[in-house]
């Protein structure tokens, strides 16, 4: 378990460090210029390059590269040049937004998928079932929060589409709007943090439940063959403990690992469905960034 870890916690470095350097790479070759859009567009040509020449954007490529590295190493990412503040400011605002809906998509999309698994299991000739997963797990992320804020929000007025609370002056001590609603004693913080977080919640635990229900399905389709699960029903226990007891227990492997992978693949899901549904976290400001 410890070298699984390991090997994890490496690779998910490695990637970082390679995505960093092509993203660095872009923002060097892209016309956008940041001394000029800190500067202001009307600034003089001399403010604008001596605002080059603070920021380090003068030297080559490759020192910019390394100048980043060590004030990452240092926990130091810079200022912003949208807000004006230090980005590590910026992350410990816009945080607990990402970290509240992402929650909230695993413990529905975990939900999700074991509805989806129990039907396939349970009913049989569940081929209807099984084609709406399909359908809707090859559906775009960007589409199903589009639909889901089309029908939900702007037609049938169900639900709210847009921000997190309408409470704009509530600040809670964790910034968990649905923790702190409690915390605080004021129960309508809380509804109406939910109440905005159902859509893009629901629209991030699609692709979640559909993988790991068909993960978990055909688990427990192999798990339910085997020859203990035939003794344990020759014992007399019902086929509801048998489910319980025995196949999910056996057949948790594949769809915990599942789930590891759609945990990986959710920031990035993230970064649509903040922008969709104007979610003020992390996914929001990386785009607007």
């Amino acid at each position: 378990m410890l070298a699984y870890l390991t090997k994890s916690i490496v690779g998910a470095v490695v990637v970082l460090l390679v995505m960093s350097f092509i993203v660095f790479g872009l923002q060097s070759i892209i016309p956008a210029d940041p001394a000029r859009a800190i500067a202001g567009p009307n600034a003089p040509l001399g403010t604008v390059e001596a605002m080059r020449e603070q920021l380090g954007l003068n030297d080559p490529a490759v020192v910019q590269y390394w100048r980043f590295l060590l004030r990452l190493a240092h926990a130091d990412l810079g200022t912003s040049v949208r807000t004006r503040q230090p980005v590590t400011d910026d992350i410990q605002q816009y945080l607990p937004a990402t970290l509240e809906l992402g929650l909230a998509a695993i413990a529905l999309g975990v939900v999700l998928a074991g509805v989806m698994a129990a039907l396939q299991f349970l009913i049989p000739g569940s081929g209807g079932i099984r084609l709406i997963m399909v359908g809707v797990g090859s559906t775009p992320i960007f589409l199903s929060a589009l639909l889901l804020a089309y029908f939900f929000w702007f037609r049938l007025d169900w639900l709210p589409g847009a921000g997190r609370l309408v409470y704009r002056d509530f600040a809670g001590p964790t910034g968990l709007n649905v923790i702190d609603g409690i915390l605080v004693g004021r129960p309508e913080v809380s509804v109406d943090a939910l109440l905005h977080m159902i859509l893009p919640a629901l629209a991030l635990a699609l692709p979640i439940g559909i993988a790991v229900g068909r993960s978990l399905n055909g688990a427990l389709h192999e798990v339910m063959r085997q020859t203990y699960i035939r003794t344990a029903r020759g014992k007399g226990l019902s086929e509801t403990k048998v489910l319980l007891r025995h196949g999910l227990r056996n057949a948790a492997t594949a769809p915990l690992s599942m789930l590891s992978l759609q945990v990986r693949l959710l920031f990035g899901n993230l970064l649509v469905v903040e922008r969709v549904f104007g979610w003020p976290g992390l996914g929001l400001y990386t785009v607007q960034a």
